[in-house]
């Protein structure tokens, strides 16, 4: 894989509609046909059907928000692995702050839930970022270290191979605000060379983006930074334009 090319992601969170979805698909297909970046979004798992069938022959690919680590049984309201590749997506979103805050996702969870991903022969985008109050008492590094290390001392390192990491501030999410293209930078590098102390190869070949209010006025600054490999998108993916204008930067 390579490192370099850029991978822009959007995800919708709990956002669309059958007619919003074609309408926004329609209209960002024609603006990236051209795209050097790796494109990807994840719409909610009830459309993900209907977003592949619009998608299919483009050069958009399709992910899930989430998954469970369970293979199947009496888990009411998840989605296993096996019924996301059903519908040819290729990419999960694993440990989004929203997962861990609002329903309580632990490092263990996510550590189950990489494992799962990367047996499955799916690629994980796995999230890692820190509090207000944890950057503020001068806790990013150490947040970001046990995120990770967690997961690797679990599962090893390996399941990092064709990991894609996504650096997110959670109090940059859905705020408006944004850490500055150093402040990112710094920790991105962190991120890297928290793998390298485990494997240089593999930290070589990891993609780091970034996420946390990204827009189309922010994202040139945050792309020209050596250790920033993307982006991924919230509310600006939602915006055709203002979308395309990131996986164009």
């Amino acid at each position: 894989m390579d490192r370099k090319k850029q991978f822009v992601a959007g995800n919708w969170k709990m956002n669309g509609s059958l007619a919003e979805n074609r309408e926004l698909l329609n209209e960002l297909m024609e603006l990236v046909k051209d795209a050097d970046a790796e494109v990807v979004v994840f719409p909610p798992a009830i459309y993900i059907q209907q977003v592949a069938s619009i998608t299919e022959g483009s050069n958009i690919k399709v992910g899930v928000q989430n998954v469970s680590a369970e293979a199947k049984g009496a888990f009411t309201g998840e989605i296993s692995l096996a019924m996301v590749e059903d519908f040819g997506c290729r990419y999960v979103l694993i440990g989004h702050s929203e997962r861990r805050t609002l329903y309580g996702e632990t490092d263990a969870d996510v550590a189950k839930k990489m494992k799962a991903v990367v047996d499955a022969g799916l690629i994980p985008v796995i999230c890692v970022g820190e509090t207000l109050e944890e950057r503020e008492s001068g806790r990013t590094e150490a947040v970001i270290k046990q995120q990770l290390t967690s997961v690797i001392d679990a599962i090893g390192i390996d399941a990092f191979k064709e990991a894609i990491i996504a650096y997110e501030p959670v109090w940059a999410i859905g705020t408006g605000k944004t850490a500055t293209p150093e402040e990112a930078e710094s920790v991105h590098n962190f991120i890297l060379c928290t793998l390298k102390s485990y494997d240089d190869k593999i930290s070589n070949l990891v993609r780091v983006v970034y996420g946390g209010s990204v827009n189309a006025s922010n994202v040139e600054s945050l792309f020209a930074q050596e250790n920033i490999d993307g982006a991924l998108v919230g509310g600006a993916s939602l915006k055709a334009k203002e979308f395309a204008k990131i996986v164009l930067a």
